[in-house]
């Protein structure tokens, strides 16, 4: 992601997701499910059409056109979301149109770091580039040695694993993880059972899972120990 932190935006009335490609249309589709209503926009008739009934609104337009955006109550908004895939003409003017909306939480999707930073310059709050950011994550998670990764920001990341077999058996205090290999281990899941927090006491299963954080070089050097 692009851009420094930002405050907390307290959401109100429908998040407007445009373009209802498989991005915008699982994000579209999440949101609803998360109880969200949901205005969703694309120029293409039948992406619309296959939309409908799905959810809140869904509407064909012009999204490069502030006034189309306008008519649409888009400046109302809280929150938009750019997911228009390869069209980065499209994907640019339709966020500066928002942003001469002042619409005040603007995520928008990038495809490359320059298309990213095209979209920053003109004023998205939020850049994201879902297709490095699964491909990094699924590059990691193919070898086998994880099963879950996920990337808290540029250098610190947590991820779901197997207990290493040289540490099956022993109690998580005597371990000490912090000094040998700089990472934390968050939680636990004993085989057969839900996660639950880990503690200093807590033995460590052969057949175990935990969820463990740290910084991403730590991350993966400890990710290397035999499991």
């Amino acid at each position: 992601m692009l851009g420094g932190l930002r405050p907390q935006i307290e959401h109100r009335g429908e998040i407007v997701v445009i373009g209802l490609g498989r991005f915008g249309s699982s994000l579209a589709s999440t949101l609803i499910e998360m109880g969200h209503e949901v205005l969703g926009i694309d120029a293409d008739a039948d992406r619309v059409q296959a939309h409908a009934g799905m959810l809140t609104h869904v509407v064909q337009a012009d999204t490069t056109n502030e006034a189309t955006l306008r008519q649409l109550g888009v400046g109302d908004a809280v929150t938009a979301v750019v997911a228009i895939g390869a069209d980065v003409e499209a994907s640019v003017l339709t966020t500066g149109a928002l942003v001469d909306l002042e619409v005040p939480n603007i995520w928008a999707k990038a495809l490359t770091q320059s298309h990213g930073r095209i979209l920053q310059r003109v004023g998205a709050h939020h850049v994201v580039f879902p297709e490095a950011e699964m491909g990094n994550r699924v590059a990691r998670l193919v070898t086998g040695a994880l099963i879950e990764y996920f990337a808290l920001d540029d250098d610190f990341v947590l991820i779901e694993m197997r207990v290493p077999k040289n540490l099956a058996g022993m109690k998580l205090g005597a371990t000490d993880l912090r000094a040998t290999y700089k990472v934390t281990v968050v939680c636990i899941k004993p085989e057969g059972l839900a996660f639950t927090y880990a503690e200093s006491a807590t033995t460590l299963g052969e057949h175990d899972l935990i969820v463990v954080a740290g910084h991403r070089g730590d991350i993966e050097r400890f990710a290397h120990v035999e499991t």
